[in-house]
C-alpha cells in the first residue's frame, strides 16, 4: 500500500487495535489454562494408580498449552487474508478462537486454511483477493502494527512479489546467537516441503543459504500440529552436525510451542558418551562402512570363548573341569536362547554349572561304589547286598550341598567371566581396538587398531550404539528408584510461576521457553520415569523409538550412523536434509543412494531447493567458482539479493590478523563476525567467534574473515566453498604470509 493512501493512519490504528484484542484473547485463555493446571496440580487424587496417572498427564496437557501460548506472544500476529466471499482471516503463530462468537479469531500458520498465505500467487489466487503482510514494533501485549504491505492478487491489479519486502527485511537483518524462525516469511516452495505427509522418508536438499534447516524445522513443528496425538507420545529426534549448531538452533521450536523433540549429534548416537575428536579418513571409511556390523557381531561372539586348556575347579569333596566339550555345549545352549550377550552370559553360568554339578556327582557316586575285591568277597561269604537305607535322600542331599559348593567357588565364577565375560559397549570396543589378536579373529584390518584410552571418535559413536544393542544390558543392572512426586509438583509449579509472571507483563522476553532436550541436560534435572515429558524420557532411554526423524547436513552420515539412526524410527518417517556439493565427511555420502540404498531401497522422496535466500550475489559468485572447480556436475542455487559489497582479500603478516579483524568488527554495528580457519590453534582472543570449516557447517553469520583459504581448499575445497557461503553480509580473505611486508 502506498504511503500516500489517505487511509493510511486509520487502517493502522484499526489493525493495530486488531492484534491488541488478539493479545487480550490469548492472555484470557493463558490465564485459564494456568488455572486449570493448578487446579489439576492441587486436585485431590487417592491411592489408585490411575487417578494419579490422570492427574499427572491433565497437568502435562495444561502446561504445555501454557508453554504454547507463551511462546506465541512476541509476533503474534503477521498476516491478513482476504477471500473472494468477502470473508476475512488473520494468520499467526497459533490458533486462538473469540468466545464472545465462538469463531476462529486466529488462525494458525501450520494449519490448512493458512497455505494461500505462503502459496497464493497472481496466477494461482486460491481463493484469495488480497494477503497483507505486518510489520511489528513494541512487545507483547502492546505490539502494534507499523507498516503493512498488500499483495492484490486477481487479474486487475498486481501489486509484486509476493513477500519480497517482508522476507528481504528478514534476509537484511542482524544474526544474533540463535537461528530465529522464518514462520512469517516461508517460501512457496519451503512451504510445498514442509507439508508433506508424515509417513515416507523424504530427501530435501539445497545449496548454500536456501533455508533448508529452517524448513525442517518448520516441518517438525507442522508435523506436530498436524498429527499431535501420534506424535506427542512418540517425540521427534532431530540430528545436527554439531553442539554448536544445535545450540544456533535450539531456540526455533521453542520459540513456536514445540517442546516434543531431542536434540543430538553424530558423536552423541551412543547414550553417555559425547565423542569430538576425528579419526584419520581412512580409519573413518572404514568405520563407517556396514561391513562394521560383521566385524562386531563376530568380535562379540569371539568373547564367549573355549578354553584353551581344561580350568580345574577344587570343591570340598571333589574336583571337576572346564573342558572344550562342557564350555562347547554350555555356549551352544547360551546362544540358541537369541538373547543379547550379557543376558545371554546368565544362561551360559547355569548350563556350565549343572554340568560341572552332573560331572561331580558322577564322580562323587563312583568315589562311594564298593571296591572290586570287597564285593568279590560279600559274594564267596554267601553275604547279600543290602541296598543303603536312604539312597535317593544322600544323593539329593549330596547334589544341594556341591551345588552350594560350586556357587560359593571364586574359581567358578572367574571362569565364567573368562569364558563369557560382562561386557559394555566401551570396554569391548576399547579391547577390540587395542588388540590385533582381538581385530584379526573379527576380520577388522590393522588401521582400526590404537591404544587404549583413546578418545572416543565420532565415528565411534554408531559402533558403540550398535555393541549396545549386540550386548544388551548388564543383567546385575540395579533400577534407578524413582524420586518423590515433590521434585516434579515443584517444577509444575515453576512453570506456573513464570506463567504468572508473563500475564503481569513482567519480562516476557527472558522468560520465553526454550525447553528442548539432549542427553546431558538430564544430569542435572532427574525427573521420575513416569511423570518425565515424552522428550525427557526419550532422552535418557537409548530404546525409545521415534515417530519421526529429522538429519541436518545429512551428507556427513555414514551407512553406519544411518542404521543406528533409522533403529530409533523404526516407521521410517523421516526428513532429511543436506547437500552432497558440502560433503566433508570421509565416509558421507557422495550420492543419495550409498547411505539410504541399503536401509530404504528407493522408498524414499527427493526435493530441492533452488534459491539462496541467505547468500548476497556478489560473495555466491566467489563459492560458484570454488564449486565450479572441484564440482563441475553441481549447480550453486540463486541468491535473491545483492549488497553492493564485492568479497575482498589481501595478506598480511602474522600480526597484521588481528587489526585485519578488528577492523571488521568495528565496521559492524550490529551482527555477528566469525573467523573461519583450518586450525584455530593460536587464534584465541581475536573479536570474533573462531571455528573451523567442520564447526561452522549450518551456522551463519553477517561478517565472515576466511584465514589462508588457500589451506582449506588444500585439504577439502568443499571446506572453502562451506566456509565462503557462512557470511550474510560481507567476507574476507586473508593469507597469513610471513615475509610479506
Amino acid at each position: 500500500m502506498s504511503s500516500e493512501s489517505p487511509t493510511l493512519a486509520d487502517e493502522l490504528v484499526s489493525e493495530t487495535g486488531r492484534i491488541r484484542r488478539l493479545h487480550e484473547l490469548l492472555l484470557a485463555e493463558l490465564s485459564d489454562a494456568t488455572a486449570r493446571a493448578r487446579g489439576q496440580l492441587g486436585a485431590a487424587v487417592g491411592e489408585e494408580l490411575s487417578a494419579r496417572y490422570e492427574r499427572d498427564v491433565s497437568v502435562h496437557r495444561w502446561s504445555e498449552r501454557v508453554y504454547a501460548l507463551t511462546a506465541a506472544r512476541a509476533g503474534l500476529c503477521f498476516g491478513r487474508l482476504d477471500h473472494t466471499d468477502g470473508s476475512t482471516g488473520y494468520v499467526g503463530r497459533i490458533g486462538l478462537t473469540d468466545p464472545a462468537d465462538g469463531e476462529s479469531a486466529l488462525t494458525d500458520w501450520r494449519a490448512p486454511a493458512a497455505q494461500p498465505f505462503y502459496c497464493a500467487t497472481l496466477a494461482t489466487p486460491l481463493g484469495v483477493t488480497r494477503r497483507r503482510h505486518f510489520e511489528i514494533a513494541g512487545t507483547a501485549p502492546e505490539e502494534r502494527v507499523l507498516a503493512f504491505h498488500d499483495d492484490v492478487l486477481n487479474q486487475e491489479t498486481d501489486s509484486g512479489s509476493a513477500s519480497d519486502p517482508a522476507l528481504l527485511a528478514a534476509l537484511k537483518a542482524p544474526r544474533g546467537s540463535m537461528m530465529r524462525d522464518i514462520v512469517t516469511t516461508i517460501q512457496a516452495e519451503q512451504d510445498a516441503i514442509i507439508r508433506l505427509p508424515l509417513q515416507g522418508a523424504v530427501v530435501i536438499e539445497g545449496g548454500p543459504g536456501t533455508g533448508k534447516t529452517a524448513v525442517a524445522l518448520h516441518r517438525i513443528a507442522y508435523l506436530l500440529y498436524t498429527h499431535r496425538e501420534r506424535l506427542a507420545r512418540s517425540g521427534v529426534l532431530v540430528v545436527g552436525p554439531s553442539a554448536a549448531f544445535i545450540g544456533y538452533v535450539g531456540g526455533v521450536l521453542p520459540a513456536l510451542g514445540e517442546s516434543a523433540v531431542v536434540f543430538t549429534t553424530p558423536g552423541r548416537l551412543a547414550q553417555g558418551v559425547v565423542a569430538t575428536a576425528v579419526d584419520s579418513d581412512e580409519v573413518a571409511r572404514t568405520k563407517g562402512d556396514l561391513a562394521m556390523l560383521a566385524v562386531l557381531r563376530r568380535a562379540v561372539e569371539n568373547r564367549q570363548a573355549l578354553p584353551a586348556a581344561p580350568i580345574v575347579i577344587e570343591l570340598e569333596d571333589v574336583t571337576v573341569e572346564i573342558d572344550r566339550a562342557v564350555a562347547t555345549e554350555a555356549r551352544r545352549r547360551a546362544r540358541a536362547t537369541g538373547l543379547p550377550h550379557n543376558a545371554a552370559r546368565t544362561t551360559f553360568r547355569d548350563v556350565l554349572g549343572g554340568l560341572l554339578l552332573d560331572q561331580g556327582l558322577e564322580k562323587l557316586g563312583e568315589s562311594l561304589e564298593d571296591p572290586p575285591e570287597l564285593a568279590e568277597m560279600l559274594r564267596g561269604l554267601d553275604i547279600p547286598e543290602i541296598e543303603p537305607a536312604g539312597a535317593a535322600e544322600v544323593t539329593a542331599e549330596m547334589r544341594a550341598e556341591l551345588r552350594d559348593d560350586l556357587r560359593a567357588e571364586r574359581a567358578f565364577h572367574a571362569a565364567v567371566e573368562e569364558l563369557w565375560p560382562l561386557l559394555t559397549p566401551e570396554r569391548a570396543l576399547e579391547e577390540l581396538f587395542a588388540s590385533p589378536e582381538l581385530l584379526a579373529a573379527a576380520g577388522a584390518p590393522e588401521s582400526l587398531r590404537r591404544n587404549e584410552g583413546s578418545a572416543w571418535t565420532v565415528a565411534d559413536a554408531p559402533l558403540l550404539d550398535e555393541l549396545a544393542e549386540l550386548l544388551g544390558e548388564p543383567p546385575e543392572r540395579t533400577p534407578v528408584e524413582p524420586e518423590s512426586d515433590s521434585r516434579y509438583a515443584a517444577e509444575v509449579l515453576s512453570i506456573l510461576e513464570v506463567a504468572d509472571r508473563q500475564i503481569a507483563g513482567e519480562d516476557p522476553d527472558e522468560a520465553r521457553p526454550t525447553d528442548f532436550v539432549t542427553a546431558d541436560m538430564l544430569a542435572a534435572r532427574q525427573v521420575p520415569a513416569h511423570l518425565a515429558s515424552v522428550a525427557e524420557r526419550a532422552a535418557s532411554d537409548r530404546e525409545w523409538r521415534y515417530g519421526h526423524l529429522v538429519v541436518d547436513e545429512a551428507q556427513e552420515l555414514s551407512a553406519m550412523d544411518w542404521h543406528v539412526l533409522l533403529r530409533r524410527c523404526p516407521s521410517r518417517s523421516v526428513t532429511a536434509v543436506g547437500d552432497l556439493a558440502q560433503r566433508s565427511a570421509p565416509a558421507g555420502a557422495q550420492a543419495w543412494t550409498d547411505v539410504l540404498g541399503p536401509p530404504l531401497g528407493d522408498r524414499w522422496t527427493y526435493r530441492t531447493l533452488t534459491v539462496n535466500y541467505r547468500t548476497p550475489s556478489e560473495i555466491m559468485d566467489l563459492a560458484a567458482e570454488v564449486l565450479a572447480d572441484y564440482a563441475p556436475d553441481r549447480h550453486p542455487p540463486r541468491s535473491v539479493r545483492s549488497t553492493g559489497e564485492q568479497p575482498w582479500s589481501r595478506t598480511v603478516r602474522s600480526d597484521g590478523l588481528r587489526a585485519v579483524v578488528e577492523a571488521e568488527a568495528a565496521r559492524l554495528e550490529k551482527g555477528t563476525i566469525a573467523v573461519i580457519a583450518a586450525d584455530v590453534t593460536g587464534l584465541a582472543g581475536l573479536p570474533a567467534e573462531l571455528h573451523t570449516p567442520a564447526s561452522a557447517k549450518g551456522l551463519e553469520f553477517d561478517v565472515v574473515v576466511i584465514v589462508d583459504p588457500e589451506r582449506i581448499r588444500a585439504v577439502n575445497p568443499a571446506d572453502l566453498y562451506v566456509s565462503i557461503t557462512r557470511a550474510t553480509q560481507r567476507l574476507g580473505l586473508v593469507t597469513v604470509d610471513p615475509d610479506v611486508r
